[in-house]
C-alpha cells in the first residue's frame, strides 16, 4: 500500500517524489520528532515553572485573598499621599498656631506604621492552599503555551522555509542541475509545487506533531475552535506566499551567491520582528497607505484573534480596520477573508512571474501588462486603507463651546500623501529597472521592428511589446499612479467642508466655526470637554 500511495506521488508530481526521496529518511525523521517533542516539553516545563507552590505570595494574581489586600494597601497609600498634600499647603500658608500641623504629622506618623506593618504581613504570610485559584492558573497556563506555540509556528515555518528553498535552489543552481530540471516536461508549476512542498517536508513535520499540543492547549483556554482554523488557514496562506516569493527570490536574485539564502531569511525575520514591535508598543497605527503590506504579517492577525498576544487591553487595532469606509476589521469572517484573498491575489501574481522566469532567468519578472495590473491594483490597496473614518480635525473651541471633532476627508488625504508619494516612487523606480530591456535586446527591436508582426502597429509593440524602450509602459503606470491624486484635488472644493483656504489639508487651517455648513454624509461631530 505504500509503494502505491508513493507511485500515484510520483506520477502526480516527479519533483515531488525527488525531494521526498532525499529527506524523508529515518534519522532526519526521527531527530525532526526529537526535536518537535523535546521543545513541545521544555515549553511546557518552562511555563510549569510558575506553578503556585506553598509560597505562593498571598498578594499573587491567583490567591482570592488578594484584592482585599490590595485595596487595603492602595488605601494607606491614598491616605499617604492627602496627608503629605495637607501638610505641605499648610506650611506654605505659615499658620499663626502649629497645633493643626502637629496633628497633621501625627496621624501621618500613624498610617505610616499601618503601611508597614500591612508590608510585613504581606512579606511573612503566603496564600492558603484553599485560596488558590488553580482553575485560573490552568486556564492562563494553557493560553500561555497556546501563544508561545503561535509564535514559534509563524517564525519557525516562514524564516527558516524560506532559507531552505533559497538555499535549495542556490545549490541547485551551482550543481548544474537547475537547467536539467528546467529540461523537464513538467510544467513549470509542478516543479516548483514539488519543491515548495517537498523542501520544507521536515519542517512541516516537526509543526504537525506539535499541532495537538496547540489544539489542546487551545480549548483548555477556552479559545473557540473557529479561531483557531483561522489562524490555521491564515498560516498556511502566508507560508504559500512567503514561500512562493523565496522561490522567486532564488530564481531571479543569483548574484548573491552563498549569501543569498540568508538575506532572504534575514529580511523575513527583520519584517516579522518590526511588525511584532510596531503591534507590541503602541499597537500600530493602520490609518495609513502602507496598512496592507503590513497585514502580510500573520503576527498582526494573530493578535486580532488571540488578543492576550500582546497585551493590549483595549483590543487589537484591526478591529476598528476600514478598506474604503467598509469596516472589514468588525468580525472574524471579514478580517480573516481579506487576509486570505490578499494572500491569493498576491500568491497568484508572484506564481505568473515565476512561470516567465523559470524557463528562462533573464526574461524581465513582469511583463508590461502586468505592469499596468500591479500598479493600478497597488493604488486601490493604498486608497483604500488611506480612505478610513477617522475623526481627524478638531478646529479651535470657542469660549463658551465645546470643541467639536470632525471627520476631514482632505485632512485624511493629506496626512498621508507623503506615504503615498513615497511607495508609489518606490514601485516606479522598481518598474523602471525591471521593465527596462537589455541594450542589445533593445538594439535588435530597434533594427528588426519593421519585419515582425508588430510593423503595423508601432504604438501596440511599446505599450505591450517585450523587446521595446519601457518609456511608454512607464508613462502609463505614471498616469494610472497620478489619476487618484489629480481627481482629489479636483474635488477638494467640494470636500472641503470648512471653507479653509487650505483646500488639500497640508497643514492646519484656521477654521471659522460660523463658516461651517453641515454635511452629514461628510462630517459627523462628538463633543469632547476642553
Amino acid at each position: 500500500m505504500m509503494l502505491n500511495f508513493v507511485d500515484k506521488i510520483g506520477d502526480w508530481n516527479p519533483q515531488l517524489l525527488r525531494e521526498l526521496k532525499g529527506r524523508l529518511k529515518i534519522f532526519p525523521v526521527a531527530i525532526a520528532f526529537l526535536i518537535s517533542l523535546l521543545g513541545q516539553l521544555v515549553l511546557f516545563l518552562y511555563q510549569l515553572r510558575e506553578f503556585p507552590a506553598d509560597k505562593y505570595p498571598i498578594v499573587g494574581q491567583y490567591c482570592n485573598l488578594s484584592k482585599s489586600y490590595i485595596e487595603q494597601q492602595n488605601a494607606l497609600s491614598r491616605q499617604t499621599n492627602t496627608l503629605h498634600t495637607a501638610i505641605s499647603n499648610l506650611k506654605k500658608a505659615k499658620p499663626s498656631s502649629t497645633v493643626s500641623l502637629v496633628d497633621l504629622q501625627t496621624e501621618l506618623k500613624s498610617v505610616n506604621a499601618r503601611n508597614q506593618a500591612l508590608s510585613k504581613y504581606i512579606s511573612e504570610n503566603f496564600c492558603p492552599n484553599n485560596q488558590l485559584d488553580m482553575q485560573l492558573w490552568w486556564r492562563d497556563h494553557w493560553e500561555y503555551l497556546f501563544l508561545a506555540l503561535s509564535v514559534i509556528f509563524i517564525f519557525t515555518l516562514l524564516v527558516a522555509g524560506t532559507y531552505l528553498l533559497i538555499n535549495n535552489l542556490a545549490n541547485e543552481e551551482r550543481r548544474g542541475t537547475l537547467n536539467f530540471i528546467r529540461l523537464s516536461p513538467q510544467s513549470e508549476v509542478k516543479i516548483l509545487a514539488g519543491k515548495l512542498l517537498g523542501v520544507p517536508i521536515l519542517l512541516y513535520l516537526v509543526t504537525l506533531v506539535a499541532v495537538p499540543l496547540h489544539l489542546y492547549a487551545g480549548r483548555s483556554a477556552n479559545i473557540a475552535l473557529s479561531y483557531i482554523f483561522s489562524f490555521y488557514a491564515v498560516l498556511a496562506a502566508s507560508c504559500i506566499f512567503f514561500f512562493s516569493a523565496a522561490l522567486l527570490f532564488g530564481l531571479v536574485c543569483r548574484w548573491f551567491n552563498g549569501f543569498q539564502p540568508w538575506l532572504g531569511s534575514g529580511s523575513v525575520l527583520v519584517f516579522l520582528i518590526m511588525t511584532m514591535v510596531m503591534a507590541s508598543s503602541s499597537g500600530g497605527n493602520f490609518n495609513n497607505p502602507t496598512t496592507w503590506f503590513r497585514l502580510f504579517s500573520p503576527l498582526n492577525i494573530t493578535n486580532y484573534l488571540f488578543p492576550n498576544l500582546y497585551h493590549i487591553y483595549n483590543g487589537s487595532p484591526l478591529k476598528q480596520l476600514q478598506f474604503f469606509y467598509l469596516p472589514i476589521g468588525k468580525n472574524v469572517t471579514s478580517i480573516v477573508g481579506f487576509h486570505l484573498l490578499s494572500y491569493s491575489l498576491c500568491t497568484y501574481g508572484i506564481w505568473q512571474a515565476l512561470k516567465r522566469c523559470f524557463r528562462n532567468p533573464n526574461t524581465a519578472v513582469i511583463s508590461k501588462l502586468h505592469s499596468y495590473f500591479l500598479v493600478a491594483g497597488l493604488q486601490v490597496m493604498m486608497w483604500g486603507f488611506t480612505l478610513q473614518y477617522v475623526k481627524n480635525y478638531c478646529p479651535p473651541s470657542s469660549v463658551n463651546q465645546p470643541s467639536t471633532c470632525l471627520y476631514d476627508v482632505n485632512s485624511q488625504i493629506g496626512q498621508n500623501f507623503i506615504w503615498l508619494a513615497f511607495c508609489n516612487l518606490v514601485l516606479l523606480l522598481g518598474l523602471i529597472a525591471i521593465l527596462s530591456p537589455h541594450r542589445q535586446a533593445v538594439q535588435d527591436w530597434a533594427r528588426y521592428k519593421h519585419q515582425g508582426v508588430w510593423k503595423n502597429s508601432l504604438l501596440k509593440d511599446l505599450i505591450f511589446g517585450e523587446k521595446s524602450i519601457a518609456l511608454i509602459a512607464m508613462t502609463i503606470n505614471l498616469a494610472i499612479v497620478t489619476t487618484p491624486l489629480l481627481i482629489w484635488i479636483v474635488v477638494a472644493p467640494i470636500l472641503n467642508v470648512y471653507h479653509s483656504s487650505n483646500l488639500l489639508g497640508l497643514g492646519n487651517a484656521d477654521v471659522s466655526c460660523s463658516k461651517r455648513f453641515s454635511a452629514k454624509a461628510l462630517t459627523t461631530k462628538f463633543s469632547i470637554n476642553v
